[in-house]
This record gives structure tokens, sequence and C-alpha cells, in this order.
């Protein structure tokens, strides 16, 4: 029988699932996935910065933000050739959805009215369309949803109560605010968050909450593991152990069931044996390709490779007309 889709989970709840043993949390994880999901399926996204660099905000895990200072170099807007050349070559590699990047704040309406002619062209090549570009007024969710995006991602990154340790420079709700202009708009949502920072299991059951909380569950989950890089505030922070990172996975499917979920920022750091675990968990999306934003990712031909062992075949991406279901998440960006 079908669990029943839920919206009113407490912490305590929550942490009773983290507090499982590993096994059965597993077994009851994978059991529930397999009643929502096709088991050996598993979405592919590409995703491209198509402005790197010079955010405004202080995100303490963000190479772009320019209150730290990292190696990266900055970077305008790309012009809209390059961009349909990537989405060209990410579509010829298997990935059904192309995510576009833009280190902003908030966009101008004169860089959204950019981004929506790449959102068209991409569309046009028979892939759905994410972008996440910081924080978004009623209006230009309106704009997004009049050009057809399918999905906008913007991450909680962690719980309300860690919140204020990782960002200062714009507040949680902000973020929800954001979530809930294009979620009115009927644009799917990815939101979700990255472990490793510091954060303990309540906040990461707190995190999880607030996402499986929402009157509609993002359709897609991307869950990250903090990528450190030199230069940040959190480089050097306690990360978090691929056990604790399984189980995040597990849980996570557990409260979204119908959700997206998607292994993020910081799979290059992860085994194969891993990434298996995760998939058997309930993860069932990742992002394809040797860049992640500014961050290493997994060589597309490696994904294929394991993909081949796993018995694990791509899902083909459908196209909607009313976008309304499905899940995303990053380790490294400012506005996820």
């Amino acid at each position: 029988m079908t669990q029943a889709i839920r919206h009113d989970w407490t912490i305590e709840e929550i942490e009773s699932l983290f507090a499982k043993p590993f096994n059965d949390l597993l077994f009851e994880a994978h059991s529930l996935h397999r009643e929502f999901h096709a088991p050996n399926e598993v979405q592919i996204s590409t995703l491209l910065s198509i402005k790197t660099g010079a955010c405004p905000e202080d995100c303490g895990y963000c190479s772009q933000s320019s209150k730290h200072t990292t190696d990266l170099e900055r970077e305008r807007l790309l012009p809209i050739t390059e961009v349909i050349e990537k989405a060209k070559i990410a579509k010829s590699n298997g990935s059904s959805r192309f995510c576009m990047g833009a280190a902003w704040r908030n966009p101008t309406d004169k860089n959204l009215e950019k981004v929506i002619e790449m959102i068209t062209e991409v569309k046009s090549l028979g892939m759905e369309t994410c972008v996440t570009l910081g924080m978004l007024s009623e209006p230009q969710s309106l704009r997004l949803k009049e050009a057809g995006l399918d999905y906008y991602n913007h991450n909680l990154d962690t719980s309300p109560e860690f919140y204020g340790n990782v960002i200062t420079t714009r507040t949680f709700q902000d973020r929800l605010d954001t979530l809930k202009h294009v979620r009115d708009q009927g644009i799917n949502v990815c939101s979700g968050g990255i472990l490793g920072m510091g954060e303990s299991t309540t906040d990461r059951a707190s995190m999880l909450q607030q996402l499986a909380n929402m009157p509609h569950h993002p359709e897609s989950v991307p869950i990250n593991m903090l990528v450190q890089i030199e230069g940040t505030p959190l480089f050097g922070a306690n990360g978090i152990d691929s056990i604790e990172f399984v189980r995040n996975i597990a849980v996570s499917r557990l409260l979204m069931p119908e959700s997206q979920v998607r292994l993020s920022a910081g799979r290059h750091e992860m085994s194969d044996e891993m990434q298996a675990m995760c998939f058997f968990a309930g993860a069932n999306s990742i992002f394809y390709g040797d860049k992640l934003l500014t961050t290493e990712n997994c060589e597309a031909n490696d994904d294929l490779a394991l993909f081949k062992r796993l018995g694990i075949t791509p899902s083909q991406a459908e196209q909607h007309s009313e976008s309304t279901d499905e899940v995303m998440f990053k380790a490294e960006v400012c506005h996820h």
C-alpha cells in the first residue's frame, strides 16, 4: 500500500529516522523508492555557469563571493551562442535537463531577458530548462513562467537555526519568499541543502523538515556535500562521513517520496560504492559532466561506466506544458 504524502513532519520524527539502524533505514527508503520511481533509472542534468564570480553575497562555502579571496576569475554573462553549443553537447552526452546558473544576488530585468533568450533556445533543442539566478520578485517569476521555464533552483542550504553561521547578506525568509514566488507561478521547484558545513544532525533534520513541510514538496531536491574551497570561510570545516551522507539521502526519500533526490556537489569525492549506496537509498538524479559551476564533478564517461556496472539507465525528459513535477541543489553557488 502506497504511503500517504505528508507535510506535517516534526523534528522528533525526523530525528528518529536518522537514529534507525542503517540497514533498516536503507531498506525502508529503498522500498518506498520503488513505490514511486523506477528503481534503475537516474535523471541526468548538466549545469553551466553562465555568469561566474563577483557575487555580492557572503555565502561561506562559495568561491564566487566577492567577499572571499579565491583564485576564481570573474566572467561576464556568456554569449548565447556559447550557451547553446554547451547545451547541444550536454544533450548528446545524455542529459535531459540543462541548468544555467548566474552569480547574482538577484537579476536585473535586463539580464533576465538575456537569460530568457537562452531558455527559449535550450527548450527548442527538446531539453528541460532550469535556472538559478538568486532572489526573484513576483513579476520576474511570472516572466520566467511565460518564457516556459521548467525548473527554478534556489537552495535553502541549511536549517533556519544554523543559517546565520553560513550567510549574513540574505535571510532564510528571503529564500522562502523566492521559492513561494516561483511556486505561485507553477514553475517546478528545485531546492535542497549542503551537508558538511559544521551543522548538527538536528540542523540536517530541520532543513529537511522545511522542505518536507512545504505545501508542495520540491520536485527536485539536490543534496550537496560541501566542496571545501581555500579562501572561503568554510574551508577546513568538519565534514560529513559517507555513512551519514547516505543516511541523509534515505531520510530525504522517506520524507519526500515523489521528489527526485539529486546527488549534486561533492560527487567527485564520492567513491563508486558510496554513490551506489545513495542510489539504493533513493537518489535518482545527478549532475553530469566535468564541472559543477566552479568545482570539479565526475567525468561523463565515468558516470556511464558506473551506470553500466549498476544496471542503471538514464531516464528521458518529460516535457511539461504546465510545469509541476520534480527536484535540485548545490554546494558552491551563492544562490543555492
